[in-house]
């Protein structure tokens, strides 16, 4: 397994947004073209010093972070900035790291882009090639009609449940039709009785 190295563009988005109202010019745009590797260890994206300084981000606050190593230290949070990855861009923040070092992209990244990251071949790609899929919680009712109580003990009830099929699934083995081109609708119905 190797690194993933990625092309990243960087832009500030307050230059844009100026350039696009008119008060300011297309090449006043304060942008920059970095190799960056991506680590699925990362949360957030890590700008080297030199960097956020030429992309002119502001310094908002102050973070720890969390290294490889186990280490704990400060570290400034600076943005937001444009991060364009082929033809998919996203704003975000990003730790600001000491200068000259290596650029990484994190999950926040990697999640908002839609990107797999395939160490095996080093790559990145899209999940699917048109647009990012994004996951989105839908907003149930409760069943418990509010009340605290009955929450927690419908929550007990529901987690032993899920156990049960997570266990139920990796003990399971396939219908033999299904090995042997069965029909959609058998495939479906199985798949419901699951």
């Amino acid at each position: 397994m190797g690194e993933i190295v990625a092309n990243v563009e960087l832009e500030n988005p307050g230059d844009r947004a100026l350039a696009a109202r008119g008060y300011g010019q297309e090449h006043e745009v304060r942008r920059s073209s970095v190799a960056a590797v991506v680590d699925t260890g990362a949360a957030m994206l890590v700008l080297p010093q030199n960097v956020v300084d030429r992309l002119g981000l502001e310094k908002q606050r102050t973070v720890v972070v969390t290294c490889a190593d186990e280490r704990k230290e400060e570290r400034p949070l600076a943005g937001p900035v444009t991060v364009r990855i082929g033809n998919r861009s996203m704003n975000t923040d990003c730790v600001v790291g000491p200068p000259l070092s290596e650029p990484l992209i994190g999950q926040i990244v990697l999640e908002a882009l839609d990107l797999i990251a395939d160490c095996a071949n080093r790559t990145l790609a899209p999940r699917f090639p048109d647009y990012p899929l994004l996951k989105l919680k839908q907003h149930r009712e409760r069943r418990d009609g509010g009340h605290p109580s009955r929450a927690a003990a419908s929550r007990s009830v529901s987690t032993r449940s899920a156990r049960r099929k997570v266990a139920d699934s990796r003990c399971s083995v396939r219908p033999r039709s299904l090995n042997s081109g069965a029909s959609a609708s058998s495939i479906c119905a199985w798949a419901r009785a699951r």
